[in-house]
């Protein structure tokens, strides 16, 4: 089953489509990265599921029933834009009157279990305003699992992280679907932080689903290449175009694509007076295969 089941979605501003007829599958229990330019529809796509949008068109489903029925909707939480907490108050009051709002039993225990989740047990107390711009974000992702929601609905949750804040973040998301089942739709710019995480992607253009991929197939499908640099690239493209290579200019340096053995590539190179600066192997990732889709060239 998927955990959302979207088709035909629409939505307009003014007369101006944000959503053109949206189709979107995001299998249950996946990391399902959700990636687009600024202004191609992910916020509004999160919007509508959350209900905070009404959309003119299309149907929304949740775990394969209504997105506005009432017991499903419980089933949803959600970080989109900011946390919505009190400045003055502490991590734990914030928490506490989000239960109260949800009308949780356990108000305490639950508090107690998300800010295990989240790494932040030993912050309670701290005022809101006094926390970093990380702990902030962990501190929303806590008032959105309070619940024990089956889906959670991420908006740019590790823009302007440093290196530790996302490593954690990592964590984090990882351990929400791997320990408690929970389906996780986030979108990011930073797709070398997503690449980690995601199994599932999601390319969004101009209000329409362009691309849809499994992280597996990505990395089974996913093309090879060598970088080589070299004093004289004229003549190394020269001679590799000669030899039969695929071989592409890429500002200072070359790409040699399907490269079988880098040894004999290398011996190739010399026994033609060429010495290699840097060559190196690598597999085309998501960031560069964003960029072919974008661009109509499918890199992949």
């Amino acid at each position: 089953m998927n955990a959302i089941e979207i088709r035909g979605l629409t939505k307009s501003f003014r007369g101006m489509y944000a959503l053109d007829g949206l189709t979107m599958s995001v299998p249950e229990g996946s990391i399902y990265g959700f990636i687009g330019e600024n202004g191609s529809g992910k916020s509004t796509t999160e919007k509508c599921i959350c209900g905070h949008l009404v959309p003119d068109k299309g149907s929304i489903s949740l775990f394969g029933r209504p997105y506005t029925d009432a017991g499903v909707r419980a089933k949803v939480g959600a970080l989109i834009e900011n946390t919505g907490c009190f400045p003055s108050s502490s991590v734990y009051s914030n928490l506490m009157m989000q239960a109260i709002n949800l009308g949780l039993r356990d108000r305490n225990g639950e508090i107690q279990r998300v800010l295990k989740i989240v790494r932040m047990e030993d912050n309670a107390r701290l005022t809101f305003k006094k926390c970093s711009l990380g702990m902030k974000q962990r501190i929303g992702i806590a008032m959105a699992l309070l619940g024990d929601p089956a889906l959670l609905i991420l908006d740019e949750p590790i823009n302007g992280l440093d290196t530790d804040g996302m490593r954690l973040m990592r964590e984090i998301l990882v351990d929400i679907t791997k320990n408690y089942g929970c389906t996780v739709l986030i979108s990011s710019h930073i797709l070398g932080e997503l690449e980690k995480i995601a199994t599932h992607y999601g390319v969004i253009r101009q209000g329409r689903m362009i691309k849809e991929i499994a992280a597996s197939e990505m990395d089974s499908r996913a093309r090879v290449y060598v970088s080589l640099k070299t004093q004289n690239l004229q003549a190394a493209y020269e001679l590799l175009r000669q030899d039969g290579c695929n071989v592409k200019f890429e500002e200072d340096e070359l790409r040699v694509y399907d490269v079988a053995d880098m040894g004999t590539l290398s011996a190739v190179l010399l026994q033609n007076g060429i010495a290699p600066r840097e060559l190196k192997k690598h597999r085309i990732g998501l960031e560069e295969y964003y960029v072919s889709l974008m661009s109509g060239k499918e890199a992949v």
